[in-house]
């Protein structure tokens, strides 16, 4: 980039920075209408600048924490940490943090919409470098807090996505899934890993991350990959086998698209029954109230709308060309998470020693936005099942207080997992913390 070049981004940045307040739009809706089984709807409002709400990362004073929910309490399992992104508990207990952030990718938002896009991100605290590592934590005492800490496995690239079968731990690096040979009560792997399967990657690779769990048979991998793209206007080409589930067949590599038309797919979870379950983070830039997140059950072979429609019938009419064949095939999904939160994390509550109200359902970890005024997300929250569906019209709050009274975030939660004792663990990326949550005595 020449200097007059770069001059000018920085001076655009600078402009819009100091005019984002004005740009955009505000909420008609609150968060909890745009939820549940039958969220409300506005008409899209699309505006000359998206919106752009941005919750500056601060990070936890000294002695701050979240707020649990009433019966519960919440501590820091383990802190210090770079960026954790997802979770992992391995059979004896032991924790894994992937400790990662987005690749390069240069071609993802070129000119100076992507120059703002990253101004935005590293205001979010979403620019560090990614540290590339999975990092062990080991509760030897059974206290709440790990004592032990290791470095598993490092020389990654973007790692998110982990599973265990047997002997063999699984990684998703965000081109490809890996397999390392994994001993029980080992603290750090050694030997290269083996490419089971390459991932959509490239220069552009807009949604990194990439998550993967293991079917019941042990025979398969499921892997989510978003999609390249806001609504696909980098082309629909650049989007093959993207914005999808797939399931890998371990032994051979070989793979297929379970499901299609999820635009940005990150947790998974099997519901009781053996039913897939995920959380997908919808389109942006058509205001405040539009579109709400969604949790939803996994059919195979089952179409979800993106990037025509949204929540089944909805059209997008920015997508170009049309596909009403598809549209008329969409999914609904089964509950919305409310607009922009960035449901990222999920886990069922089997297993979980919380109170009662948390017994049979679905924990999420809404990551936050930063495109919609006011906030929403910046929370752990629990959706109710009544047998094998969500109920309820709007979520439990798990953990809040994320974000202090100026709007700047002390942390944003991620990936959420039960452990061994029945506590809820949450990575939290920019308090760069483990959170527990626990039942109180």
């Amino acid at each position: 980039m020449n200097p007059a070049t770069f001059a000018f981004i920085t001076i655009t940045i600078a402009a819009t920075g100091l005019g984002l307040a004005s740009c955009g739009d505000t909420a008609k809706l609150t968060v909890e209408d745009g939820t549940g089984p039958h969220p409300k709807w506005v008409e899209p409002h699309a505006t000359l600048i998206p919106t752009v709400n941005i919750a500056p990362a601060r990070g936890w004073p000294a002695g701050a924490k979240p707020q649990a929910a009433a019966g519960t309490q919440v501590l820091a399992f383990a802190g210090g940490l770079d960026h954790p992104r997802w979770l992992m508990v391995l059979p004896n207990g032991d924790v894994l943090v992937a400790e990662s952030n987005a690749p390069a990718r240069p071609d993802d938002g070129s000119g100076i919409k992507g120059a703002v896009m990253r101004w935005v991100m590293k205001r979010a605290g979403a620019a560090v470098p990614s540290a590339n590592r999975i990092t062990l934590l080991r509760d030897s005492h059974n206290s709440g807090v790990a004592d032990v800490r290791s470095v598993l496995l490092e020389g990654l690239n973007s790692p998110f996505g982990m599973a265990l079968i047997g002997s063999e731990l699984f990684v998703a690096d965000t081109d490809a899934v890996l397999r390392f040979p994994y001993s029980p009560g080992q603290l750090r792997i050694t030997e290269p890993g083996v490419v089971v399967t390459r991932l959509p990657a490239g220069s552009i690779n807009h949604h990194w991350t990439k998550n993967l769990i293991a079917g019941a048979d042990g025979r398969k991998l499921f892997v989510t990959v978003g999609s390249n793209s806001n609504v696909g206007e980098n082309g629909m080409a650049a989007e093959a086998e993207r914005a999808a589930i797939w399931e890998v067949d371990i032994a051979s590599g070989e793979h297929r698209v379970f499901a299609t038309g999820l635009r940005n797919p990150n947790g998974l979870a099997w519901a009781p029954g053996g039913v897939l379950w995920t959380v997908v983070n919808e389109r942006d830039e058509i205001g405040s109230d539009l579109v709400p997140d969604y949790l939803t059950s996994v059919r195979d072979g089952g179409f979800y709308g993106w990037p025509y429609s949204y929540h089944g019938a909805h059209v997008d009419v920015r997508v170009d060309p049309q596909r009403p064949d598809l549209v008329a095939k969409a999914l609904v999904p089964d509950y919305a998470l409310g607009a922009h939160t960035a449901s990222l994390g999920l886990t069922s509550s089997t297993g979980t020693t919380l109170p009662a109200r948390f017994a049979h359902g679905m924990f999420v970890g809404q990551h936050g936005s930063w495109n919609r005024r006011p906030h929403s997300g910046y929370r752990v929250v629990f959706v109710p099942f009544d047998g094998t569906q969500p109920s309820g019209a709007v979520p439990l709050d798990v953990l809040t207080g994320f974000l202090d009274d100026q709007g700047q975030a002390f942390g944003r939660p991620v990936g959420v997992v039960i452990d061994r004792q029945g506590g809820l663990l949450v990575a939290d990326d920019v308090g760069n913390v483990i959170w527990r949550v626990s039942a109180k005595p």
